[in-house]
């Protein structure tokens, strides 16, 4: 039997802090939410027309067949909400969070599946309490409808879910559309040419094959990064207009460069087509537009014609025989293909389960050529984020895989960049080597200043070794290579960590706040809100933030704090603020 599908609104909601209330006073909170239902949430349901799909607990999922009357039956729950509870202390008050997407759902009896109600469900997760966030598809259809202000919430990677979101949000107060306001200030641009390279289109017909349409670019951007001429921008910020179709001349001004490269790959058997046109971001002129076909097996041989095409566009007057051509790393194309999936899977959306996949393919690779430095490099790499997440299972087993694919990745090619870059990474988070690590990243950053992964897993090491302020300008100069990466929750979360330890908590209490919005509860990023209100004097708001912290890592305990990213005396005055803010010893 055919599956049932259609184009519904959903709508999902949960309380904020339901564990902290019950825990508090599970009767007096369970009938005051059974009222909040009886006299507030479902008469606004019933209202606007929508349906109760399921409830869970503390949670609903609603279904709505007109995205207007979803939205307007947000606002007017959570605008009760904040009406009802303003009188009432801040830790009994029962507050809403709410997620609404625009999506294609797979319905089945009374219930309803699919990614669309995946992402409602993760909107709402982030969305903060009291407010409501919703996808750039509810926007597009509400913001000419409604007289209602959204705050852009940027593009943001959501638990599980493959692509980025451009994501809007609304809290009570934002009620009337306000007065126009000058467009952003552009970022200036840099003292040298400056390029982005967009996400190519995949042509191939086969979703399967997006992988290698983003590998092919990866490597143009790296090809491109090697160059002392030019001011490139990282791909995690460039790729955040995939499945987009921007105006060039706005990616000019959000990403701060003179010119914008895009194109696409089309992969039919043993042939590849790679199309490419260079843009001028200031005035959408063409520089060039060109094709480059060939086997397979010539892949690189494409990379390197596009690349030097570029860079012969931008600096006509540059001897590009002269220019430090980045070495080819295997011949063996299945062991390049087994890479390019590894480094998808470990980006896709960290999840044990993704970096897992990253891992085996990267093992598959070294099996299918030993002498591919990447794919060795692959490995370790996979290996620190499973590390950073506490998704290890033997410690012991990995960290000697990691040190042996550093070893191996380092012995094969000790020029490259990334392989600098990652390896020195690893050795610093999983092995604890940091003089080690400080000199391969130091390394990587003089071979291609344009990594902003150098510049940020650097400025992790100069924190560990109590240099907050070189690591606040080594973020800086990370960020403005990538400054809309969909990763940037980790750069914020650094910075959060070397103004903790230069006294500054207000400030990293600031960039905390920004990368929880990014990915929440990423452990390391509340240790550091908790650090922030402890020693700013706010004891009262870390005791919250850490019983918010106790949910999500209950076996913490003061005394086996001890992170590779503090020096031993910030370890001390770490673990005094855990233990004032409420970690057991």
């Amino acid at each position: 039997m055919r599956e049932q599908r259609r184009l519904a609104a959903i709508v999902s909601a949960d309380v904020a802090g339901y564990s902290r209330l019950m825990g508090r006073d599970e009767s007096g909170t369970l009938a005051a939410l059974k009222a909040v239902r009886q006299e507030v949430v479902d008469p606004a349901i019933a209202a606007h027309g929508g349906r109760i799909v399921k409830t869970t607990g503390d949670g609903l999922l609603l279904e709505f067949s007109s995205v207007v009357n979803a939205v307007r039956c947000a606002i007017e729950v959570q605008t009760a909400m904040a009406d009802r509870t303003a009188g009432m202390a801040e830790d009994r008050r029962i507050t809403f969070r709410i997620g609404i997407n625009l999506g294609d759902i797979i319905v089945e009896g009374d219930d309803i599946f699919g990614d669309g109600v995946n992402i409602a469900a993760r909107l709402q997760e982030i969305a903060p309490p009291g407010g409501i966030c919703i996808s750039s598809r509810v926007h597009d259809h509400v913001r000419d409808r409604l007289d209602t202000a959204f705050d852009d919430g940027g593009m943001q990677t959501l638990k599980n879910i493959a692509r980025p979101v451009q994501l809007w949000c609304w809290q009570p107060g934002l009620t009337v559309l306000p007065e126009p306001t000058p467009a952003p200030t552009a970022l200036p641009l840099p003292d040298k040419p400056s390029i982005a390279v967009l996400p190519f289109e995949n042509m191939s017909g086969d979703p399967e094959q997006e992988y290698f349409t983003d590998g092919m670019v990866e490597d143009i951007i790296t090809g491109l990064s090697r160059s002392k001429y030019l001011f490139v921008i990282a791909r995690n910020s460039s790729f955040a207009y995939k499945g987009r179709t921007p105006d060039i001349r706005q990616v000019g001004r959000e990403l701060g460069v003179r010119y914008v490269l895009e194109g696409s790959v089309r992969k039919s058997g043993s042939r590849v087509r790679i199309s490419g046109q260079l843009i001028d971001a200031a005035t959408s002129g063409h520089i060039w537009a060109d094709r480059f076909d060939g086997d397979l097996e010539n892949i690189f041989e494409l990379q390197d014609q596009m690349t030097s095409s570029v860079i012969g566009g931008i600096l006509p007057s540059l001897d590009l025989a002269e220019m430090e051509r980045a070495k080819r790393k295997t011949e063996n194309l299945k062991a390049y293909d087994y890479y390019l999936r590894s480094v998808a899977a470990v980006r896709r959306s960290l999840t044990p389960e993704a970096s897992m996949e990253g891992l085996a393919n990267a093992r598959k690779s070294v099996e299918l050529d030993p002498e591919f430095a990447l794919g060795h490099t692959m490995i370790a790499f996979a290996i620190n984020t499973r590390w950073s997440f506490r998704w290890t299972v033997d410690h012991a087993a990995e960290a000697a895989e990691a040190e042996h694919a550093i070893l191996r990745a380092l012995a094969l090619d000790d020029h490259d960049p990334r392989v600098l870059a990652f390896c020195g990474q690893t050795l610093f988070v999983v092995l604890r080597r940091g003089a080690e690590a400080a000199a391969h990243l130091t390394h990587a950053v003089r071979l291609d200043p344009n990594l902003s992964a150098a510049w940020t897993f650097r400025a992790a090491v100069r924190i560990a070794h109590n240099e907050p302020e070189a690591a606040i300008d080594d973020l800086e100069r990370a960020m403005r290579l990538s400054p809309i990466d969909t990763g940037k929750w980790y750069q914020l979360t650094l910075m959060a960590r070397a103004h903790n330890l230069s006294g500054k908590h207000q400030e990293a209490l600031a960039f905390g706040a920004a990368a929880l919005r990014m990915r929440p509860n990423f452990p390391h990023t509340v240790i550091e809100q908790i650090v922030a209100n402890t020693l700013g004097g706010h004891i009262e708001m870390a005791r919250e933030v850490m019983i918010g912290y106790r949910a999500i890592q209950p076996k913490d305990r003061v005394s086996n704090y001890n992170p590779p990213h503090l020096s031993a005396s910030s370890v001390l005055k770490y673990r005094e603020a855990l233990r004032l803010a409420g970690m057991p010893d």
